[in-house]
C-alpha cells in the first residue's frame, strides 16, 4: 500500500472540497448570514492551511499506486468529503446534531435527496445552495473532477475512475482518461447552464434555477421549496425537469457519441433501448391509472395532466432524483404500485443515477432467455448479446454477484429500519432509497420529519449505506476481503 500516495491524493481532494464552499461563503456574506459564513470560513479555513504548503512541497514528486489503492483511496475520499461537507451544517448551529449533519451531507454528496430539514424555505440561502452543490459535485463525482487533473501529478488515472464510476463494465470515450474525465465534466457543466437558462426563462428565480439545475442534473432532488417542484405550480417548469431528468440518467458516454454522430451505436445500445422501453410502459401505466380515477368521479387527472405526471414521477424515480410534483400518497394503488417498482431498478450506467442500473437487468434478463433455450436444446451454445455484440461472459457472473449483495444490503437495511420501529413496508422503503440513492420515499417517508425523528445509530448506518451504494458496493466492501489486505 503506497500511503504517501494515498495520503497526497486525499489532501488534494479534501482542497477541492473546501475550495468548493467559496461560493456558498460568497453568499453568506452577500446576504449577511453571518453564521453560515463564520461556518464555511473557519472551515476552509482549517483544510486549505495546512494543505497548501503540502501540496507545494510535493509537487514534483511522481505517484505511483495499484489498483488496490485506487479503491481505498476513492472510498477514503468519498467519506473525508461527505465529513467535512457536514461540518457547515454543524457549526453553523442549523442542523446542531452531529449525526444529522452527517446524514444531510452524505445525503447530498452521494445525491440520495433524503433530508432532515423540516422547513427549508427558512434556512439560510448559502446553506441551501450548498446543499444543492454538494449534489452537483457528487453526481459527476469528486474523484472524476480529480482524475482530470491528475496530469499535474503525473498520475494515471483509470484506477480511480474504475473504482468510482457506476456500471458492469467502464467505458472511455477517448484514449486518454484524464480527456475523457475532462469531456465528462464539460458536457455536464453546459448541460446544468442550458437548464439554468430554461428554467430562469420558464419563471423561475434564477436563484432556484441553479439549485434545481443542480439537482436535476446530479439526480439529486435536493430543492429549495419544502414543496419541492409542486411549489411553482408550472406544467412548463415540470416539463423542463422531466426532460433533463431522463438526459441525466442516460450514459454520459452515449450523449458524447451521439454529438459526435455516431447514431449507430447510440442506436443499437441495448440498455438505452430498455432504458426508454421502461419509461414508456410505467408512464403509461401511471397515465391510465391516473385517468381512470379521473374518469370514476373520484379526485382524479385530466389526461393532459396525467401524461405530464405520469412521465414526471417515471423520470423522477427511475432516475433516482427524488423530485415530486404532487402528492403521490393519494395515487391509485396501481400508480403507486408502479412507482415502487421503480425503485428497484435505477438508471443507466455512466451516468449520475443510482440504483442497480438498467444493463444488469438487461443482462438478467438475457441470460434467462438462454438458461429457457438451454433446457430445450441442451446442447446449444448461447451466448448475451449486448450492443448488437456477443456480450463477455465474465459480465454475466459480475452482475449475479452485484445483485446478490445489493439485495442483501437492503435487507439489512430492512432491518436496521425496522429496529428503529418503522412498519416493514416503511422499513423496505428507507433502505430501497438509501441503498438505491433515489431519495424520495413512498408512504410516511416523504415527510423530512421522518428521517429526524431516526435514531442515531440507524442515521450512521444509512450514511455507509448511502456512500456504499454511490460506489456501486464493491468499493465499499471489497475491504472486508481478507484477500484485499493479502
Amino acid at each position: 500500500m503506497n500511503r504517501p500516495a494515498i495520503f497526497r491524493l486525499l489532501v488534494l481532494l479534501n482542497t477541492l472540497a473546501a475550495l468548493s464552499m467559496a461560493a456558498p461563503l460568497c453568499i453568506a456574506l452577500f446576504q449577511g448570514e453571518t453564521p453560515m459564513a463564520r461556518a464555511f470560513g473557519l472551515t476552509m479555513g482549517a483544510v486549505l492551511i495546512p494543505a497548501v504548503p503540502v501540496l507545494i512541497a510535493t509537487r514534483k514528486r511522481p505517484i505511483r499506486f495499484t489498483a488496490s489503492d485506487g479503491f481505498l483511496l476513492v472510498f477514503l475520499a468519498w467519506v473525508g468529503a461527505c465529513l467535512l461537507g457536514a461540518v457547515p451544517y454543524y457549526i453553523s448551529g442549523y442542523i446542531p446534531a452531529a449525526a444529522d449533519a452527517v446524514y444531510e451531507s452524505v445525503s447530498g454528496f452521494t445525491t440520495t435527496g433524503a433530508s432532515i430539514i423540516k422547513d427549508l424555505e427558512s434556512m439560510p440561502r448559502s446553506l441551501i445552495f450548498w446543499r444543492a452543490e454538494t449534489h452537483w459535485l457528487g453526481g459527476m463525482g469528486m474523484v472524476v473532477l480529480t482524475v482530470a487533473l491528475l496530469p499535474l501529478l503525473g498520475v494515471g488515472g483509470f484506477q480511480l475512475l474504475k473504482a468510482e464510476t457506476t456500471g458492469p463494465d467502464k467505458d472511455r470515450i477517448t484514449p486518454k482518461i484524464t480527456e475523457t474525465a475532462k469531456l465528462l465534466w464539460l458536457m455536464y457543466i453546459i448541460l446544468t447552464a442550458v437548464e439554468t437558462l430554461l428554467l430562469t426563462l420558464a419563471g423561475m428565480d434564477p436563484f432556484d434555477a441553479v439549485v434545481h439545475a443542480f439537482s436535476t442534473m446530479a439526480t439529486g432532488g435536493f430543492s429549495s421549496q419544502n414543496e419541492s417542484i409542486a411549489h411553482y405550480n408550472s406544467p412548463l417548469i415540470e416539463w423542463i425537469i422531466l426532460t433533463f431528468m431522463i438526459i441525466a440518467g442516460c450514459n454520459f458516454s452515449l450523449l458524447y457519441r451521439l454529438l459526435r454522430r455516431k447514431f449507430r451505436e447510440v442506436y443499437y445500445n441495448s440498455e438505452l433501448r430498455a432504458y426508454f422501453l421502461i419509461i414508456l410502459t410505467a408512464a403509461a401505466l401511471i397515465c391510465l391509472s391516473l385517468i381512470l380515477q379521473g374518469q370514476s368521479g373520484n379526485s382524479g387527472h385530466s389526461t393532459g395532466t396525467g401524461i405530464r405526471q405520469g412521465l414526471f414521477y417515471t423520470a423522477s424515480i427511475l432516475t433516482t432524483t427524488g423530485f415530486f410534483a404532487g402528492d403521490h400518497n393519494l395515487w391509485p394503488p396501481l400508480a403507486q404500485g408502479v412507482l415502487f417498482v421503480l425503485m428497484f431498478i435505477g438508471g443507466c450506467s455512466g451516468s449520475t443515477a443510482g440504483g442497480v442500473k438498467v444493463i444488469r437487468y438487461v443482462v438478467l434478463f438475457k441470460q434467462s432467455k438462454n438458461e429457457l433455450r438451454k433446457i430445450i436444446y441442451p446442447r446449444g451454445v448461447f451466448s448475451v448479446r449486448l450492443n448488437n455484440k456477443v456480450g463477455r461472459k465474465d459480465v454475466v457472473y459480475g452482475v449475479s454477484g452485484f445483485i446478490f449483495l445489493y439485495f442483501s444490503i437492503i435487507a439489512l437495511g430492512f432491518l436496521a429500519a425496522a429496529s428503529a420501529g418503522l412498519d416493514p413496508y416503511s422499513a423496505l422503503n428507507l433502505s430501497l432509497l438509501s441503498v438505491g440513492n433515489v431519495g424520495i420515499g413512498l408512504g410516511h417517508l416523504e415527510s423530512p420529519a421522518v428521517f429526524q425523528a431516526l435514531p442515531d445509530y440507524v442515521k450512521w448506518f444509512f450514511s455507509f449505506i448511502m456512500i456504499a451504494g454511490r460506489l456501486e458496493l464493491w468499493t465499499a466492501f471489497v475491504f472486508l476481503s481478507g484477500d484485499y489486505w493479502r
